[in-house]
């Protein structure tokens, strides 16, 4: 059994933890928080037992395998390095980190402490991407790409009111595309591989953040568009438009509904059963790697290829750099 310990106390965490309830061979037996209150009420939502607010003298204990990083964005890299350091395998949630170079050496240093460090993609884990996957060359050649996830955050309203709640601070690596921009850019990477440029711009909120943007990924012959957005809400179909025909997606962060339509006048709907949480696929290839049973090179490789196109984003946006705060512990 895989002991996993969380970090972070939030809503993604809580799915997290139902995604692992989930899936054999791995469970969570400490909840970390500096608060401890927060953390006995977090744990006691989850059924969890420990509860911990020392993380150095929890990653020395011997007591976990793995731990799973649910706090800041800003923090992911700093918590990450520390397991890393005490041998303990790493679960990020996405974005792994705020820049690439953040990553890549966390990728390296869990190379040389023979430990798993890995980014918790759900939709490019689900089997409504796979199926896409194996739909595509129905299309023939690809031509254009549009991918896109805009939600409206309740929290905005916060924004609205004068405050900077975290998922909006440009200090914690809060903003849109850190946290929906991804999945879009994700599923491009893992279904055609790292663009040949990337070019976007984004719109800026009252924190400093970005709310929403959009991006194009060069490729040798075709485009893909990419759209985010925290500020509002969109209802478009995802498309992959090919010299044969073109294919819809519902929801780019879980394929549930796919509709393939071709210029010879065959048209198909294909529905995907799948679970209300698709983290539990992204914990079962966590669970799979820790085990060794395979390779995490390709699972860091488009972690890192996602990370250098938002920052190729953030620079054509003028964006300032962001980073790991050593002190988020």
């Amino acid at each position: 059994m895989i002991r996993l310990a969380t970090i972070g106390t939030s809503t993604i965490t809580e799915k997290f933890a139902d995604a692992v309830a989930q899936t054999p061979g791995i469970g969570i037996d400490v909840v970390y928080s500096r608060d401890v209150a927060r953390g006995r009420a977090f744990a006691d939502r989850v059924g969890i037992d420990g509860v911990s607010t020392d993380l150095d003298a929890l990653l020395a204990s011997g007591d976990v395998d793995a731990v799973y990083v649910g706090s800041p964005n800003g923090a992911h890299a700093a918590q990450a390095a520390a397991a890393i350091a005490a041998g303990v395998h790493v679960f990020l949630e996405k974005p792994a980190t705020p820049t690439a170079a953040e990553f890549a050496r966390l990728v390296d240093d869990a190379r040389q402490r023979a430990a798993v460090v890995f980014e918790g993609m759900r939709n490019v884990y689900d089997p409504g991407m796979a199926r896409v996957r194996d739909l595509l060359p129905a299309l023939g050649r690809v031509r254009l790409v549009s991918f896109g996830q805009s939600q409206r955050s309740a929290r905005y309203d916060l924004v609205l009111a004068g405050e900077t709640p975290n998922i909006f601070d440009p200090a914690l690596a809060g903003g849109a595309l850190f946290d929906l921009g991804v999945y879009p850019l994700s599923a491009a990477i893992d279904l055609f591989g790292a663009p040949t440029s990337v070019v976007g711009a984004t719109a800026t909120i009252a924190t400093g953040a970005d709310g929403a943007g959009a991006a194009v990924l060069a490729y040798d012959d075709f485009v893909a568009q990419i759209a985010f957005s925290k500020i509002g809400a969109s209802r478009r179909p995802n498309e992959i438009q090919g010299e044969l025909g073109t294919m819809e997606i519902d929801e780019i962060t879980a394929p549930r509904r796919i509709r393939l339509d071709l210029f010879s006048g065959v048209s198909e709907e294909i529905e995907i059963d799948g679970p209300e949480n698709n983290m539990r696929f992204e914990v079962a290839r966590f669970a799979a790697l820790v085990r060794g049973d395979a390779d995490a090179a390709p699972d860091q490789q488009r972690s890192l290829d996602v990370l250098r196109a938002v920052e190729a984003i953030r620079v054509a946006a003028g964006a300032s750099a962001v980073g790991s705060d050593d002190g988020a512990r």
